[in-house]
């Protein structure tokens, strides 16, 4: 998800309220796999992103009506990738650990910071990742990969990098978060011809519709808060370095709420690919900071 206007004040340090963002995150989604039985992927990740498109449109009330055809064309297609992003995740991990997905997803915006650099030396970071993805298959070690779910997890990657260079069109296009809000809508629209179709919902209930209020909030409304005390308080590369921790913490959430487990060449996956994120981060321009999903 992109950075937005903070929708809930909260006083915290910079460090742990970015960190705090990322468990916020990841908790969400490991909320969201416990709803799977009940509504399936398509299901859950329907609730997530209509419920977060509610809130975010109440809180920013992008003005729809006014609208030029240049925002029209940027914020469609990125409402666009914005669902199919999410949609990919959710049936990633319905196969594939948390933090493997996270792992696989992050090769995204990895290659969006590598190709807009003009340093060869950053393309060491790829062969880092490419690594890393080698050892998250069958013959690389990797036990808990189901081809699928591998192949879902690098299709929520590919949306992600497009959605980042959309979203900075986005960002410019539009004031404060009321872009954010009007790309969830259409992700939304994205979304829900398909969880019809699947009949995701049909089981779907009042303890179900609260789960999915929880997951939107623990993956929307609250880190969005936290991130922005961070983006306010410490240089971007500080931030950006910290945001490559994600895959860790991915797994660690994994591990409390899922009961997954890596094994070592799983875990050294990880690692390599936070490496080539964080590496891409410090050589990469002064003040850049790449959109988060």
């Amino acid at each position: 998800m992109p950075r937005a206007r903070s929708v809930v004040r909260i006083h915290l340090p910079p460090v742990p309220a970015v960190l705090l963002a990322m468990v916020s995150v990841q908790s969400g989604a490991a909320l969201a796999t416990g709803m799977f039985p009940a509504v399936g992927p398509i299901g859950a990740v329907a609730l997530r992103i209509v419920l977060s498109a509610l809130i975010l449109l109440a809180v920013f009330r992008p003005p729809l009506r006014s609208l030029k055809l240049s925002q029209w064309q940027v914020v469609i297609p990125f409402g666009i990738a914005l669902g199919i992003m999410n949609m990919s995740f959710y049936l990633a991990i319905a196969r594939i650990p948390l933090g493997l997905a996270v792992a696989l997803e992050f090769t995204g915006p990895l290659a969006v910071a590598v190709l807009g650099s003009r340093q060869v030396k950053d393309f060491m970071w790829v062969l880092l990742a490419a690594t890393g993805i080698v050892l998250l298959t069958p013959w690389g070690g990797s036990h808990n990969i189901n081809g699928a779910g591998a192949m879902l997890a690098l299709l929520a990657g590919a949306c992600w990098a497009i959605y980042i260079i959309l979203g900075r069109r986005v960002y410019h296009l539009f004031p404060g978060g009321t872009g954010v809000a009007t790309g969830m809508l259409f992700a939304s629209l994205t979304i829900l011809p398909i969880v019809f179709a699947d009949r995701g919902l049909a089981r779907l209930n009042v303890n179900l519709l609260g789960q999915g209020l929880a997951v939107a909030i623990l993956s929307s409304a609250l880190p969005y808060s936290l991130e922005m005390i961070g983006l306010r308080a410490m240089p971007a590369r500080t931030f950006g370095i910290l945001m490559s921790m994600e895959p860790a913490v991915a797994a660690v959430c994994g591990m409390l709420f899922l009961r997954e487990r890596l094994n070592a060449p799983e875990w050294l996956a990880v690692a390599l690919v936070i490496a080539a994120s964080a590496g891409t981060t410090l050589g990469g321009e002064k003040g850049e900071v790449p959109l988060d999903a």
